[in-house]
């Protein structure tokens, strides 16, 4: 699918396009410098959050546009605390995306408006930093006793985080404190 999208945004004279997967981004971003870089948060391969700090330094003249489905508010969210500035639905045609990426190059912000409504969804996340850290790792199947050493904390005050999380997010219990947040790309 990337390759495809490459091909076709090739074939545009005012652009040139370099690709590559997750794993080798940051490295290609790095070497080439790019004026822009485009990613794809639902990204089969990119095993959680992708590395959009690798991608973007906030320097002058390196932009960030990410394509993203208003389902995951979440990934909006961390999308937009890496300082994107562009924001297109992935399902949306090609011409979106490249009006997309012609006002980020130029420097403006663009949000596709179907994402709008993900986005201000994404200012609703209830859970805190280090909330996040405790829930990330039960997610890869961390138990409380690795968690607390993990983090420096002691057990009872990981139980206490696990207790918060369930009840800010509305779950039954830890398992679907997980699903929960990571339907909602905040995990």
């Amino acid at each position: 699918m990337r390759a495809a999208l490459a091909d076709r945004l090739a074939r545009e004279p005012d652009l040139e396009v370099h690709h590559a997967p997750w794993r080798g981004a940051s490295r290609r971003a790095s070497a080439l410098r790019p004026h822009l870089c485009v990613a794809d948060l639902d990204c089969e391969e990119n095993y959680g959050m992708p590395p959009l700090g690798d991608l973007h330094t906030g320097g002058p003249g390196r932009a960030l546009l990410v394509l993203a489905t208003s389902g995951r508010p979440g990934l909006l969210r961390r999308a937009a605390e890496a300082n994107a500035l562009g924001f297109v639905d992935k399902a949306g045609p090609v011409e979106q995306l490249l009006t997309g990426i012609r006002r980020v190059a130029e420097g403006q912000r663009y949000v596709d408006e179907s994402l709008g409504f993900g986005l201000l969804q994404a200012a609703r996340n209830p859970l805190t930093r280090r909330e996040l850290s405790v829930l990330s790792l039960a997610a890869d199947g961390a138990s409380v006793a690795e968690i607390a050493r993990s983090l420096h904390l002691s057990n009872g005050t990981v139980r206490n985080y696990m207790a918060a999380i369930t009840r800010k997010t509305g779950a039954r219990n830890r398992v679907d404190a997980i699903r929960i947040s990571q339907g909602a790309g905040w995990l």
